[in-house]
């Protein structure tokens, strides 16, 4: 992992400083942008996400106690607790990610000892680049090597969707996890949520992946996320099915009438959604990038429209960016209220769109925004040191 051999340093740094010795490995899980499938991966539908050169970076060794010290360098914050009683701290709320991860590992029966660990990323919180699952995944690949257990990395990214659901709060699909542990270099990740099949999906080598940040943070526990999955919920049980992925969108086309409003919305975006994905599959497996952008267009205006996700930033960036030569297409990225766009562009025109999307946003919102020319990466990865504790 050579790529990351500069954040190794300053995370190795960080970790002598906090604990006096080095540590015994360090595992970096990365972050991810959904080309297409928003919302559909917890109404068991298709998704299509591909993971980034950002990271979540740990470096950890083992305790022979049963405490967990954790430092996350990038707040400045420092967090323990025992694994013999893990609760959430209200105080130090990042931290319930890991903990989250403790007790679903150990409710499966797993055995922990405690760790010490240092926590770096440069994949932005808050911003909807997966930067919770790539610290869950970060965390529990770091006990599994630090403990030697048997985990395959399907049910790796399960325990971790579980710990954000059932200990965080956010009743997430697997999306993030999934991604964050199966990715391929080069390539997208098409999940069908229902039974987990993947395929790994080339992706053209002179299509760049750029990501646009609003620099507006949400909290997915306190936004509306839980909500629209409720919905989700109540539009599924109205059309008498299990999950919205039962249905077609010539099924939902003859019955949508009989839907209450804003169910009605929420349900059309989901259904038509899982077919933009099908059909984006296909797109890129033809080489046909402009259909694949055209996609992504009416990914964005459906989840602005129907699914009433999107912001007044992140609409002004996808259209700035769409007027720029050389975009393939952009949407929103995420779950959306607030966070980031992603953008399919000729490699030749990336600095034009650096500059005319930043120049644009800037005038007016007076924020410069955040732009990331990133590469589709690996998954979760680590190396064991040569020295530890």
């Amino acid at each position: 992992m050579t790529e990351l051999s500069c954040r190794y340093d300053d995370v190795l740094r960080l970790f002598g400083a906090a604990f006096g010795h080095e540590p015994t490995l360090v595992v970096a899980a990365p972050g991810r942008v959904n080309l297409m499938g928003g919302h559909t991966d917890y109404n068991q539908g298709f998704v299509l996400p591909v993971a980034i050169d950002l990271h979540v970076v740990m470096a950890a060794a083992p305790r022979r106690d049963r405490r967990v010290l954790l430092h996350a360098s990038n707040l400045g914050a420092h967090t323990e607790f025992s694994l013999e009683d893990v609760n959430r701290d209200q105080e130090q709320r990042w931290s319930n990610y890991q903990r989250g991860v403790a007790v679903l590992l150990q409710e499966m029966g797993y055995s922990l000892a405690g760790m010490e660990a240092v926590i770096w990323g440069d994949v932005p919180i808050g911003s909807g680049l997966g930067s919770s699952a790539a610290a869950e995944v970060a965390t529990a690949y770091a006990f599994q090597q630090l403990n030697e257990l048997e985990i395959d990395r399907v049910e790796l990214a399960l325990l971790c969707q579980r710990a954000e659901s059932e200990f965080v709060g956010v009743e997430c699909g697997v999306m993030d996890q999934l991604i964050a542990v199966m990715a391929k270099r080069g390539h997208a990740l098409f999940i069908d949520c229902q039974g987990l099949a993947t395929e790994h999906v080339r992706l053209q080598p002179e299509v760049s992946i750029v990501v646009a940040d609003t620099m507006e943070r949400r909290d997915l526990v306190r936004s509306g996320y839980n909500l629209r999955r409720e919905e989700c919920r109540q539009g599924a049980e109205l059309l008498g099915v299990n999950s919205l992925r039962e249905v077609t969108a010539k099924e939902f086309a003859a019955r949508e009438e009989k839907l209450p409003s804003p169910l009605r919305e929420r349900c059309r975006h989901v259904i038509r959604e899982n077919q933009r994905v099908v059909d984006g599959v296909g797109a890129l497996k033809r080489e046909d990038v402009e259909e694949f952008g055209r996609l992504m267009g009416e990914s964005h205006r459906s989840l602005r429209d129907d699914y009433g996700v999107s912001s007044q930033h992140l609409d002004l960036l996808v259209e700035t960016a769409s007027r720029v030569d050389g975009v393939y297409g952009s949407r929103l990225t995420g779950a959306g209220f607030g966070g980031c766009t992603v953008s399919l562009v000729v490699a030749d025109a990336v600095e034009d769109f650096k500059a005319h999307v930043s120049s644009r946003y800037e005038d007016a919102t007076g924020i410069v925004p955040e732009i990331y020319v990133c590469r589709a990466e690996d998954g979760v990865s680590y190396q064991v040191l040569s020295q530890g504790r």
